[in-house]
């Protein structure tokens, strides 16, 4: 008997152990599934394509700024001079040569010194554009994944709503059985019609929630033989492509204005600066309306900066333009061999040595255009940064301005719309119960606490898309390091000597 109470002991522990460890997996299974706003715009960033496209511009800029720094190649020349038609016999005039040449032409000016400085400074602006472009994909990221949740937070609003109605039935049906109270049979009726658009509008936000993740799982999907390690993380109830699911969290992340600068410092792909601005000093700023310091303060973008990298190659392209006024130099060198003559005596070989040179005397319709085209590239590029700087200016207003009335939005429904509605609900629904009141008024009540709930839901979610908008101005970029300039030149020389 009591070998078999420690047998039944042992077999409750085991059992109790392996129910533990199985609720231990289980969360942290769980746990791996979630997908969260930084986890979404992390991943947005790791498998967006376009950075390894921008990559390869890079490297190809900077292999062709090698190119184009390099000399011409030289021209070698083998040829018979001056053979006789009636006999062609190669000793039978004093003049007939068997002749060898070399020449090399010279660059005009500083022409191989510009050349090469353009294009360096044409692939200085990728690693501008990679970082506004990680900007922008963080913010894509995080606006659908913000959709997402707003529609999954819905449905649990309007599933305990149904839940409530459901019990709000009940109570009706049974009062109306028993003959209580003023319960008519159109109570029954208009319970039964809020449930059914209860289950209307939770079909509506199934539609919209299958849409966000869509349009999500377009920027956060896994690609073949991409990531895999961070794909076998993701599984969960939400699927991405063939492959990835998820789940999203309980409750909205908390976040502030420059959040999305945050996140994207503390990412190991992302070389950026977080504006050194407060949100309180940019706000004091846009309020102010002062025009020339907040453009300043735009200038760092990275946005800016990559069409200040234009700017200078094409002020780079104006000197290469009047290198094409300077004349062109080459020289070149032939040696002539000559026979013996019919009488076996020696003739001498010929050397010729010279020089030419193109003289750009008539620049008016190619030198003078093509400076001008340079000149006139140059300050389109220049009225490109101040329209883009206008642009940034204006959107970054407009977000603010939004930013302000929802967070007013915001405070008025925490302080009072929710607790009020929330008030009449609760006496309409204690007027009912006492037979003082009507189940028509009850359901609208409800129905306004939850229409209440949602739209200070959409509200929260607003707010947090326009933190995550103006996060995007807080992004300042890095400069380019010549370390860096260097390892990536050096690789492309390098691939394109495998290449050849």
């Amino acid at each position: 008997m009591t070998c078999f109470k420690h047998t039944a002991l042992a077999i409750s522990l085991a059992f109790v152990l392996i129910i533990s460890v199985a609720s231990h997996a289980k969360g942290e299974d769980t746990n791996s599934h979630l997908l969260t706003l930084e986890r979404a715009i992390s991943l947005a960033i790791h498998n967006d394509p376009w950075l390894q496209k921008s990559e390869f511009q890079e490297r190809a800029a900077l292999a062709r700024s090698v190119a184009l720094s390099s000399m011409p190649d030289p021209v070698m020349s083998v040829g018979i001079a001056n053979l006789p038609t009636d006999g062609y016999d190669f000793n039978q005039e004093p003049m007939t040569q068997l002749k060898a040449g070399i020449s090399q032409m010279f660059p005009r000016g500083d022409t191989l010194r510009f050349q090469r400085q353009q294009q360096l400074e044409m692939s200085q602006q990728q690693p501008f554009m990679r970082q506004n472009r990680q900007a922008n994909v963080a913010v894509t990221a995080a606006l659908l994944w913000l959709d997402a949740y707003r529609a999954k937070a819905s449905m649990r609003l309007i599933e305990n709503d149904r839940a409530l109605f459901e019990q709000l039935g009940d109570i009706a049906e049974t009062n109306y059985a028993s003959g209580l109270g003023n319960t008519r049979q159109q109570d029954l009726l208009q319970a039964e019609l809020e449930l059914v658009r209860i289950e209307d509008r939770l079909l509506m936000l199934s539609a919209q929630e299958a849409q966000a993740i869509e349009k999500l799982s377009e920027w956060i999907a896994i690609e073949e033989g991409v990531k895999r390690d961070d794909a076998a993380k993701y599984s969960g109830s939400h699927k991405l492509g063939s492959a990835q699911v998820f789940e999203l969290p309980e409750a909205l992340p908390d976040l502030v204005p420059n959040s999305l600068a945050l996140m994207l410092q503390q990412h190991a792909n992302f070389n950026a600066n977080v504006n050194p601005h407060d949100f309180q000093g940019l706000s004091r700023l846009i309020v102010s309306g002062d025009q020339q310091q907040l453009a300043e303060m735009l200038t760092m973008h990275p946005m800016i900066q990559s069409i200040q990298q234009k700017i200078s190659a094409g002020q780079t392209g104006i000197e290469l333009a009047k290198q094409k006024y300077k004349p062109q130099w080459g020289v070149n060198a032939s040696y002539a061999y000559r026979d013996d003559d019919p009488m076996d005596r020696s003739r001498a070989d010929f050397l010729s040595v010279g020089f030419s040179v193109d003289l750009p005397l008539f620049t008016e319709n190619r030198q003078d255009q093509e400076l001008s085209s340079a000149v006139n590239e140059a300050e389109a590029i220049k009225t490109e940064k101040r329209l883009t700087i206008r642009n940034m200016m204006s959107s970054l207003r407009a977000v603010y301005a939004s930013y302000q009335r929802l967070l007013a939005r915001q405070n008025l429904y925490e302080e009072r719309f929710i607790t009020q509605t929330q008030q009449q609900a609760e006496a309409t629904l204690t007027a009912y119960t006492n037979d003082e009141g009507d189940f028509a008024e009850v359901a609208r009540a409800r129905i306004a606490v939850l229409n209440a709930q949602l739209d200070a839901l959409n509200i929260e979610v607003e707010l947090l898309k326009t933190k995550m908008q103006m996060g995007y101005f807080f992004v300042q970029a890095q400069s380019i390091q010549s370390s860096r300039q260097d390892a990536l030149q050096e690789s492309s020389v390098q691939s394109t000597s495998g290449a050849q």
